[in-house]
């Protein structure tokens, strides 16, 4: 099963997200499942890079794992876009764990 935890702090800004396992839905290289949280993850991480020019600390392995850390920015506007980035993220994610329940687990952690 793939773990996601999304981490808030008190304004429910999200602050870190990490990733973990495999959803094991199909063999290796057809997993649809992998394939479209890995696609949403790292695909949200680009776009910050691409679009806002944000780098994050990002730990990434073949195990599964992956874990971003949301830098803090000063600029308001900046902060905002990361922050609608993100959410976008959780709600792609969670229409996946929606259809393949079985398979993902979100857990949503206030810091």
């Amino acid at each position: 099963m793939i773990t996601v935890t999304i981490e808030r702090d008190h304004e429910k800004k999200i602050v870190r997200y990490l990733v973990d396992g495999h959803a094991e839905y199909a063999e290796s290289g057809e997993d649809i499942v992998c394939a479209g949280v890995s696609t949403v993850t790292v695909g949200t991480v680009n776009s910050m890079e691409s679009l806002l020019r944000i780098k994050s600390p990002t730990t990434m392995d073949n195990s599964g794992f992956l874990e971003v850390k949301i830098p803090i920015i000063k600029n308001e506007e900046t902060s905002k876009q990361i922050q609608l980035l993100l959410e976008s993220m959780v709600v792609m994610l969670e229409s996946i764990q929606e259809s393949y329940e079985d398979y993902v687990n979100i857990i949503n952690k206030l810091v």
